[in-house]
Formats: structure tokens, sequence, C-alpha cells
């Protein structure tokens, strides 16, 4: 397996009141030797805003905001604004977001020219509720689990609770001419297609991407660190070889849940094709300060910088405090392409 070194914790709350219980699940966006950082913070009410950091080089924090660069403002967002993902398509941020109203888990975005102010643009999420898409399982005739999903969030939040769609972020340009969205309906990584992202907003458009699922399924729980479900985690990475992606996947026991870490690799033109992946975790809760927090066992990884051929994987750790981890790009591109390590019937 790639070598991962553990480098250990960036960020911890602080005795700010918008960040004192937990900071977490980081987005970044990287320019030469310095990293953006755009943080989940929770503070004791268990309301989520977005926390920012400027790192210099990996790890060394020069700038930490002492109150929020993003909070709620809109009834969706009444929970607050939970892990933050940003990309650069052209000469726009784009910063996509789970906005939770207490019942409902969304995907919103905002976007920037600058990293400092934001405009939101609003709910991307079908507005569709789980009663009507598991209806609609019979037809797509989707996999037990995805019903097994609706069920659980409707006995959780209610008959009407919508579908349940986190985890989602675009690819940092568009492929064939078109935006590409990476999502997630649980229990799988999808993929969605679109003109621009105001058609996201559209609910015509995802009825007809939802009647697409099972061929925008990319990559499927099936292996023992995934039995529960997978997760987008960082941002695509565009190399030679293709779309690295850095996901999170959920194992379920008996004691709780064991969040991991894993890798695969897309193709660089139709990323619908998975060219590559691990089979085992990248990296799994194993230190002190991802096993024992406010959620015990969980590496959740959302960021990612480029140092030379050093990928810094940045991630909530035990969904408490954020934490870094380091390996070489290349080793991983070539574990995840080496066919001699896929199990049967991968």
């Amino acid at each position: 397996m790639v070598q991962v070194q553990k480098l250990g914790v960036v960020l911890e709350p602080t005795e700010h009141l918008f960040e004192r219980l937990a900071v977490l699940n980081p987005g970044t966006w990287q320019e030469g030797n310095t990293t953006h950082m755009f943080y989940r913070a929770l503070d004791e009410d268990h309301c989520s805003t977005v926390g920012y950091a400027k790192l210099e080089g990996p790890m060394n924090v020069v700038e930490r905001w002492e109150k929020p660069i993003l909070l709620g403002t809109h009834p969706y967002e009444h929970k607050g604004m939970e892990d933050p993902r940003i990309v650069k398509i052209e000469n726009t941020f784009y910063l996509f977001y789970v906005a939770h109203d207490g019942k409902n888990a969304v995907t919103a975005y905002a976007t920037s020219k600058d990293l400092r102010s934001f405009e939101k643009k609003g709910i991307i999420s079908p507005k569709i509720a789980y009663r009507e898409f598991d209806a609609l399982n019979d037809e797509l005739q989707l996999k037990d689990a995805y019903s097994f999903f609706a069920s659980y969030y409707q006995e959780e939040a209610g008959i009407d609770v919508l579908l349940w769609h986190k985890d989602v972020f675009p690819f940092p340009r568009k492929i064939r001419g078109k935006y590409v969205l990476m999502h997630r309906i649980l229990p799988d990584i999808q993929i969605a297609f679109c003109d621009n992202f105001e058609q996201l907003q559209q609910e015509e458009y995802w009825r007809e991407e939802l009647r697409k699922l099972p061929e925008h399924v990319i990559l499927e729980n099936k292996h023992w660190f995934e039995s529960r479900s997978i997760g987008g985690g960082c941002t695509p990475i565009e190399t030679d070889e293709g779309w690295v992606i850095i996901f999170h996947t959920v194992e379920a026991r008996n004691k709780g849940r064991v969040y991991h870490a894993c890798a695969a690799l897309l193709d660089k033109e139709n990323p619908l094709k998975v060219i590559g992946r691990l089979h085992e975790p990248l990296f799994s809760p194993t230190e002190e300060w991802e096993k024992e927090g406010f959620v015990s066992n969980v590496v959740f990884p959302t960021g990612t910088a480029l140092f030379e051929d050093t990928l810094y994987v940045y991630y909530g750790a035990a969904d408490a405090r954020i934490a870094v981890a380091s390996l070489s790009l290349s080793e991983l591109l070539t574990e995840m392409k080496d066919p001699t390590k896929r199990h049967h019937g991968s």
C-alpha cells in the first residue's frame, strides 16, 4: 500500500463562540505556497458556520479569522452551513456546502472573486422527498440499500423529508462542454452533468437526472471498510493519468461506525469511467485525535494541497479537529492502476 504519514492536528477549537465545540471538514484552495482553508465550525448549540484560516506551506497557520467568513442567513441554513468544498472554475470561486434547517440536509453554493466576499446562490439539491424517490427505486431497480436509507431518514425526520444530499461539488473545469458535479445519494457516489449551475435549481432537471442514476453511479460501496456507505471527499485533482478523487467510506460495526479514507482514479475525459482505485483504505482512524472526539473513529477527507509530488490531505478527525496526512501522489497513482491489487469481482 501507499505509505501515508500522519502529520498531526493543524486546527483545534478555540474560545471563540462560533467554534468552541469543534472545527472539522475543511475545503481548501491552494495558490503557490499558500493554502486557503474554509472549514466547518461548530458552536455549543451545535450550529455550524464556515471559518477561515490561511496556511503557508502545508501546516503553518499564518492567519485565522476570529469570526465566521460565512454564516446562515436563510431559513434553509437555520441549523447551519456544513462541510464546505471550494473550486475555481475559470475566474470564479465556487464554494459548495451542506445547508441544514434542522430537518433537511441539502446542498447550496456561493461564489466569490477574491476568497473574501461571497454571494450566496441558493440550493442546488433536488427538492424531492424520499417517499417520491423511493417509489422511483422500483422502476430503476436500484439495490435495496437505497430504500433502506429512504426508510431511515423518513423515520428520523418525517415522511416529507427531502433527499439527504451531501458531498456535492463540481470538477474544476468543464468536460466535453459540460460542468460535472460529484454528488452522493446514499449509499453510493454519483456524477451529474449540467450546462450551468442555475440548471441545478430546476426540479425537472433533477427528476430527469434521477432517472439516469443507475448509469451515473461511479463508485459503489462493496468492500469491508465501506459496508454502510461511501461519499465524496476532496475536490477532484487533475493529473496526466486522470482525475484523482479522495473519498470517505463508512464501515458499519455493532459498536458504532468507523470512517476511512480511500481513493480512486477517473478517466480524464469521461469521469464515469473508473480506471483505478484502492481496495483497502488509504488511511483509517488509528491515532488518539482520530479515535476520540465529538464523533469517535472518524477520518473525513475534504481538502488537499500539492507540493511537488507530496499530496497533503486535510481531514476532519473525530469530528472535533482538523488534521493532515501526506503521501506521494505518484505512488498513489501507481497503486491505483496496479491490476494485481484488484479484489475478486472488482
